[in-house]
């Protein structure tokens, strides 16, 4: 049995891990990382995980696999956080800055100074190190108006790739046309992110950057431009539909998953 915000959660739950992630979204909402919005867009990539079996598939792993390999072949990689990638997976970030040496920089759509630092304040208190401080000198993304334009100078306005999650795909869209790699943590493939990312991750959150984590602990030079030389996006996005036709299909036919 787990207490979570006054809920007790017994582990044999059948949803136990989709309710621990609510409930880290709404201690999230209520500390204010998280805005309403952003506990639409879970709902959201909750239900593209259903589909998928809330479960890594190896198209998935590949992604991962080529993210991690982008990471260690940058020469300035940044990690870019929302509130809702912050409130989810603090102590996984943590652990993926500190194995591969990228910088982390908070970057909202909405936006204030206020709600940037208590996202800055929650990664430092979890051990987020290389995190780029909400006083950073800014400059925007050539062509981007919202406030997801605003980016440290030596944080992504300098970064040759970016892994961001649970994004919008006008700054995809932007930091691609601006030059930078990019990879997205997307449980959505038909979104504009997933389409636009050169490294597109269909996966959940949490699983993902623990997946990246455990493959940078092992990771080569030279395993990594292997990985890359062989890695097909489109490929990737065509086996994440393929998936999600198999699975639906499959209820269809037999009104069960």
């Amino acid at each position: 049995m787990v207490d979570v915000m006054g809920h007790e959660i017994p582990r044999s739950h059948p949803r136990y891990h989709s309710l621990l992630i609510r409930e880290r979204l709404v201690e999230g909402f209520n500390k204010g990382l998280v805005v309403p919005q952003g506990l639409i867009a879970h709902g959201r990539g909750e239900a593209f995980d259903y589909i998928l079996g809330e479960k890594t598939h190896e198209f998935a792993l590949r992604a991962e696999r080529a993210a991690v390999a982008s990471i260690i072949l940058a020469s300035k990689p940044v990690i870019s956080v929302n509130g809702n990638y912050a409130a989810l997976a603090a102590e996984e970030i943590a652990r993926l800055a500190e194995a591969t040496g990228a910088l982390v920089e908070v970057n909202l759509f909405y936006r204030s100074e206020e709600r940037v630092r208590r996202i800055y304040e929650h990664l430092r208190d979890h051990g987020v190190p290389n995190l780029l401080p909400p006083d950073c000198e800014k400059t925007r993304v050539p062509g981007l108006e919202s406030p997801r334009g605003i980016v440290c100078v030596d944080g992504i306005a300098s970064a040759d790739f970016i892994l961001l999650a649970i994004e919008d795909g006008d700054r995809t869209e932007a930091l691609v046309a601006w030059g930078k790699r990019v990879a997205a943590i997307d449980l959505n493939p038909f979104s504009r992110t997933a389409q636009k990312a050169h490294i597109t991750i269909v996966d959940e959150a949490i699983r993902a950057t623990r997946n990246m984590v455990e493959i940078a602990s092992s990771m080569s030079p030279e395993e990594a431009r292997r990985v890359l030389d062989d890695y097909s996006n489109s490929e990737v996005l065509r086996e994440a539909f393929r998936a999600m036709l198999e699975r639906l299909s499959y209820a269809a036919s037999k009104g069960v998953l």
